[in-house]
């Protein structure tokens, strides 16, 4: 378990990053800057922020610049001024954000004196009667995942179209084949994801979704691939309840409630998820995999 000391200081660094975009917001902003402040990877901690902040920390950094460019405006600050300060490379493309985040365009702002404000985050300790989260610690060898993949949409919540029709093409053969592999705990059909497209956290672009199963087996079929998962730890968070709904729920959970107050930090490796179902969705129980390592000590 993780000590109040330790929780007080992550919570210390991540406002500490609230304060060094706030001094930067006409800056470029540095992902080694922002490893160094929270003692976690830029793509860890966005992956991390998202869930928190229920946005992305480009959005965040976004609708900040904006909410201090609207000040701005309002005090008399000249359109094009304001617009290359805050990063737009054109007096259209910020009259277009602009607009988009707060529904009037600079000039309207400046003549009405509209005001929309974002204001900075601050990270605290919010401590209410929760539902405690059901894990282990499990630790896996090196093993296969034999199957097919494909690029499919990035989608946080619902049902993924894209990937359903995926898994409706897979073939009959194609299915013989894996079961004729699988040697490996669950010993039913894996959901893989991982080369997620760099703006996934604001659910654009795309990502490989492979579905397939565990094997210690080398693959000899010509109509699968195989993707190797080095040894790693585990974090296992069985679920239960509406799919996807509360497979959904338990990964955000993950992400914004378990991994700050834990010991560990996401390992790079793909993300994995089962599911257990007779085509009836109301009580599905499933599984989220987090490959994790110990945090480094700092």
């Amino acid at each position: 378990m993780i000590t109040v000391k330790e929780g007080n200081e992550m919570l210390q660094e991540f406002n500490q990053l609230m304060d060094y975009i706030e001094n930067n917001l006409t800056q470029e902003i540095s992902g080694k800057e922002i490893s160094k402040i929270v003692g976690l990877s830029d793509y860890h901690f966005k992956r991390m922020f998202s869930y928190m902040a229920g946005m992305s920390l480009n959005e965040y950094i976004k609708n900040r610049r904006l909410s201090v460019a609207n000040v701005e405006l309002i005090n008399g600050a000249k359109v094009t001024d304001v617009a290359y300060k805050y990063g737009y490379q054109s007096l259209e493309g910020f009259s277009r954000a602009f607009r988009e985040w707060c529904g009037f365009l600079p000039s309207e702002v400046m003549k009405n004196k509209i005001q929309k404000s974002f204001p900075k985050f601050t990270f605290f300790i919010d401590i209410r009667g929760g539902i405690s989260m059901e894990f282990k610690i499990e630790k896996k060898t090196k093993f296969n995942i034999v199957g097919v993949s494909k690029r499919v949409p990035i989608q946080f919540e619902g049902v993924n179209n894209e990937i359903f029709a995926f898994a409706q093409s897979i073939t009959e053969q194609q299915r013989n084949e894996m079961h004729q592999l699988a040697d490996l705990y669950p010993q039913q059909v894996l959901n893989v994801s991982y080369d997620f497209d760099e703006d996934y956290l604001e659910e654009k672009g795309y990502l490989t979704h492979m579905i397939g199963f565990a094997t210690t087996k080398e693959n000899p079929f010509a109509d699968l691939e195989q993707l190797p998962i080095e040894e790693s730890l585990w974090a296992i968070f069985p679920n239960q309840g509406p799919f996807p709904a509360t497979l959904q729920e338990t990964t955000a959970k993950i992400y914004s409630e378990w991994l700050p107050s834990s010991e560990y930090e996401i390992a790079d490796l793909p993300g994995i998820s089962f599911t257990k179902h007779d085509g009836i969705y109301e009580n599905v129980y499933s599984e989220v995999w987090m490959p994790i390592r110990e945090k480094i000590k700092r």
